[in-house]
């Protein structure tokens, strides 16, 4: 009995998240991708601050092996083994890569839940002890990465690359159900992390071939499909329409929903970004129009998934630069007035300060030092396409690059400087068109990218009032690592491209700190536990935990 109850005593307490949790502003644990519904990424934890962080030391790191045949290893005390459970739809003889953790590690209750494509984790917050490990056979998809988990009371939700919404029971890891998100032949792969709003599970997915991105909502509790919103028009009559050359162009044309949103539980408002348009390079098929709505900041209604409203952020798009960054809602002051306002900075090089509940665009600035694919702005505020700019047989000189300014890493902003935080990256390109035929190429098709440079990369502070960047801060790798993280203690963590996780000064980007790890691989968490503040980040397949000394 006595050693029973030391095993239990050693053991974490297998929290849940409610969904009054879920509407709590960021403190104490990490219970969804952006830590709250904001997506600020914005922590009111301060132990770990501007004075202190001088101090901040390791407390673990532990590497996780992916798959069925992988290691169970043992914690304090000889702990026993994790437990594997495996299901999936597949045959087991699938052998895919993908042993990265891209994902925002969810921290509740001193249990950190985690993933990568195929495989989920709950691991002991304390020293990373591996307490369940789920491995899910999968019939085949594109394997790129995988954004992590939802979380709802005791439940986890999680997509896989060959399309499917699982639901596990966080306590066990045992799986509850799993259902259909798209269908694998038609080239759908799954990469977000879902969101879960009130009793919806809001899943997106991605394709990079010429079919229509939609984003669904299942019932948390029974896995039901409740409504499925289409973000391409798909039927005669549907709003866009008249910027496609056909119907049948507007059914192929792209925009997927690659990345979480955020979500505003006073009005009922999802609010996600879409990908490009396809073909991405040439216009034979979808016509010269902007092609709504593809790269756009679109609304749903969560209840409904219908659309209120939606603002395009680059129209009638030639570069693949989706518009799927995960936006930021902030209750501010603008012009001397009270707003609920919806913030984003775009792979094209551009940021916006939009009403998000009416979707007023209210500024536009060009953050990208070198952005040049735009010729100004259009009537409803957004760049306006330059033809010249567009893949030609000779050449198209661009910035940015199909990378984008930034592309899916989650940016930051803090309430107590007033400042959205981004990586901004001025590559250029030389764009070549490969296929001539008007009717287009399929996909990512029909061009050539040679990279001939770049103007720098940086870390960037920009003001949500002027679009303006107030500071940027020089790395010489591709900075930001895999996403940001801002704290009440005054600082900015990030990877800066050169194998070094930094914490910065917020309000002027100094660094501060540094510890030389590895490429950063996902957006820094933080959480509280037995009275310490813990900094959570990953490189690779490696979990690293750092507390004060």
């Amino acid at each position: 009995m006595r050693i029973l109850l030391l095993l239990c005593a050693a053991l974490p307490a297998l929290a849940q998240v409610t969904p009054a949790d879920l509407l709590k502003p960021l403190k104490n644990d990490w219970p969804t991708y952006n830590g709250d519904y904001s997506g600020r990424r914005f922590s009111a934890l301060k132990d770990i601050n501007t004075a202190t962080v001088k101090h901040l030391s390791l407390a673990w790191s532990q590497r996780y092996t992916p798959g069925p045949n992988a290691p169970a290893g043992r914690g304090r005390g000889g702990a026993p083994p994790a437990k594997l459970i495996i299901g999936g739809e597949g045959t087991g003889d699938f052998a895919a890569g993908g042993g990265t953790i891209k994902a925002s590690v969810l921290a509740v209750g001193g249990t950190l839940y985690f993933s990568m494509p195929d495989n989920a984790w709950a691991v002991d917050a304390r020293d990373g002890r591996e307490l369940w490990h789920y491995y899910w056979k999968t019939r085949g998809g594109t394997h790129i990465g995988n954004r992590g988990l939802a979380m709802w009371n005791h439940y986890l939700y999680m997509e896989t690359p060959d399309n499917y919404l699982v639901s596990l029971d966080a306590r066990t890891g045992k799986e509850r159900w799993h259902k259909t998100i798209a269908d694998l032949d038609q080239g759908y792969f799954s990469t977000p992390a879902p969101i879960v709003a009130g009793n919806h599970v809001l899943v997106g997915t991605g394709n990079d071939i010429d079919s229509p991105g939609f984003l669904l909502s299942f019932d948390a509790e029974t896995g039901e499909l409740e409504w499925k919103f289409y973000t391409v028009p798909m039927q005669k009559g549907d709003p866009g329409l008249d910027t496609w050359a056909s119907l049948d162009a507007a059914r192929h044309g792209g925009a997927q929903t690659w990345i979480p949103g955020a979500y505003d539980p006073e009005t009922k408002l999802y609010i996600i970004g879409t990908g490009n348009p396809t073909p991405a390079y040439t216009t034979g098929k979808r016509g010269d129009g902007d092609n709504l709505f593809t790269c756009s900041l679109v609304a749903i209604h969560v209840d409904t998934g219908k659309m209120a409203w939606y603002f395009q952020t680059s129209p009638h798009d030639m570069h693949d630069y989706d518009s799927a960054q995960t936006p930021i809602l902030i209750d501010a002051p603008f012009n001397g007035k009270p707003r609920k306002l919806v913030l984003t900075a775009a792979r094209n090089g551009y940021f916006f300060t939009l009403d998000r509940v009416t979707g007023e665009r209210l500024v536009t600035s060009k953050y990208g030092e070198f952005t040049n694919w735009a010729k100004g702005l259009n009537k409803f505020g957004g760049p306006e396409h330059d033809p010249r700019k567009d893949p030609t047989v000779g050449g198209a000189l661009v910035s940015p690059t199909s990378d984008g300014t930034v592309n899916w890493q989650p940016p930051a902003y803090s309430p107590d400087t007033g400042l959205f935080y981004v990586p901004e990256g001025n590559g250029f390109s030389l764009f070549y068109l490969t296929d001539v035929d008007p009717r287009g190429s399929m996909g990512l098709g029909g061009k050539e990218e040679v990279g001939v440079g770049t103007g720098g990369n940086y870390l960037s502070a920009i003001d949500y009032r002027t679009g303006k960047v107030v500071w940027r801060h020089r790395y010489y790798g591709n900075g930001g690592g895999g996403g940001l993280l801002a704290t009440a203690g005054g600082l900015l963590f990030a990877g800066d491209g050169m194998g070094n996780f930094v914490a910065h000064d917020a309000k002027t980007g100094k660094p501060l700190w540094n510890t030389r790890i590895g490429n950063v691989t996902n957006a820094p968490q933080t959480f509280l536990l037995d009275g310490h503040q813990y900094v959570t980040v990953a490189t690779g397949d490696t979990l690293w935990a750092f507390i004060l000394n």
